[in-house]
Formats: structure tokens, sequence, C-alpha cells
């Protein structure tokens, strides 16, 4: 392995681009992902509901994100809330999408310039629920939450992983599409969001044909390929095992916006 590049030097004139801080705030980031992530043991508190409906509700909540046209932080910070609300509070099965659309609406307030309105929620329940529940579950998961929104997503490790790894956009989609994929799956809560957004980009760069891991990647993900490639075996496994009628993720991914990546045979051989 080669020398490591400095990724944030070609920025630093950009103030957006906080290069005086970036290095602080990921590493900040990384100090605080266990608190704000749930580990897959909560369904063993719920009654009412299983991982299998928590699936369906993710891949659902990918369809209306999409419909929406929300920026990606909005989908991961949505999954987070709900994971972390039903670690906390049992739900009955008629009330988990109640508690998915509201985690949207919370999320979109966030992160959106023009969050979805309450009547467009409304809408695509099927009016299965009014806007006066949407309002109180709101309450609710924010007063459950004690109003700690603020998380580091995968996404935003991604962001910063696939800098490091000077991707191109193909790259990119693949690893958009390998992370977005993740999100349904209870068993890989096991991994911390900087574990699973690293693997995503391994995925990715072994699909491409490029080397897996990179100094640079080592620098600034500070992981190992070897920490790195048990957790892309868990990724491809869960990928491989599952729902098939949950096409959410894949139907986005084989539109030409995207790159229809989903078409793509991923790299499986390590």
């Amino acid at each position: 392995m080669g020398p490591s590049d400095n990724i944030d030097e070609r920025d630093a004139e950009d103030p957006l681009c906080a290069t005086e801080y970036v290095q602080d705030m990921y590493e900040h980031f990384r100090l605080k992902e266990g608190s704000t992530s749930v580990r897959p043991l909560y369904m063993d508190n719920q009654t009412h509901i299983n991982e299998r409906m928590r699936s369906i509700l993710v891949d659902w909540l990918v369809e209306v994100h999409l419909k929406f046209k929300l920026v990606p932080e909005t989908l991961y910070l949505t999954i987070n809330l709900i994971d972390r609300y039903l670690e906390r509070q049992e739900v009955s099965r008629p009330r988990l999408q109640l508690v998915g659309v509201t985690s949207l609406l919370i999320a979109s307030k966030y992160e959106e310039i023009y969050p979805p309105e309450l009547r467009d929620l409304v809408y695509i329940c099927d009016r299965a629920y009014t806007r006066t529940e949407i309002i109180e579950m709101e309450e609710k998961i924010l007063k459950t939450l004690e109003y700690n929104i603020t998380i580091p997503s995968a996404h935003a490790f991604l962001v910063r992983f696939l800098k490091a790894a000077h991707a191109d956009k193909r790259i990119v989609q693949l690893s958009c599409y390998i992370l977005d994929g993740t999100l349904q799956s209870y068993n890989l809560l096991h991994y911390l969001p900087s574990q699973l957004a690293a693997a995503a980009v391994f995925i990715a760069r072994r699909t491409v044909g490029r080397n897996s891991w990179s100094p640079t990647l080592l620098k600034y993900a500070k992981y190992r390929e070897e920490d790195i490639m048990p957790i892309a075996k868990a990724v491809m496994n869960e990928k491989a095992n599952a729902a098939q009628e949950l096409r959410a993720v894949n139907k986005k991914y084989t539109s030409s916006r995207y790159g229809g990546v989903a078409s793509l045979t991923l790299s499986n051989d390590f």
C-alpha cells in the first residue's frame, strides 16, 4: 500500500466543506454513533411486531421517500428514529405504519428545505391515520427520544468514505445501492453505521474491479481491510437472503437516474 492523500486539500477554499473542522466532526461522529444506534435485540420486547414487518415498513418508506424526492439523509434518519422508538416503546401492528410515516415527517423537518405536507402523508397511508394521529405520534416519538434527533448516519459516513475512495460516479451509485439495501436488515443493526458504510464502499470497489481498500481509506475510515471484510460478507449474505417481494431498493436503482446499478452482479468473492 502506498502513501495516503489529503482528501480535503482541494476544498480548502470552499466554506461549505468546512475543511478545518471536518476531521474533528467525523471523529465526534465515531464517538457518538454507538449511543445513537440500536442493537437487534429490541424486537424481543415487541409482542405484536417482528423484523419481517420492519422490513416491509422500510421497503414502503424507500418508495415513499423516492416519490417525494427527498434527500438520502432523510431516509437514514427516518429508519433510525423508528428503531430507536421501537427499542423504547411497544407498538401494536396497526400502528407500526403510523410510527413509520411520523418518523419520516420528523426526519423531513430536520433535513429537508420543503418537507412533505401533513395531508400528503395522510394520503400516502390511504387515510389509515388522521392528521391529528400523526401530530400526536410526532409528540410521542420526540418525547420518547428526548428530542435527540441529530445522529451520525451511515450515509454521513458514506459521503466521507467515498471522498477518501476517490470514487467515480459508478462507485458512488453502487455504494448507495448497497447501503440503502442494508436499511431493511434488522440483523445488520449488529454493526455500526460507519462499518456498514465502509462495507458498501468495499463491495462497490471490488465490483468495478478496483482494489478493495486503499491507504487513504485506511487513514480516513480508520478501518483496515480485514476489519471490513466480515461485515461486507454479512451485508452480501443479508442481500442474498432478502425477501424477494421487497423490491423497492432494487426498483429505485434499476432506473437510469441511479445508473441502473441494481442490474450489476455484485462482487462476492471475498
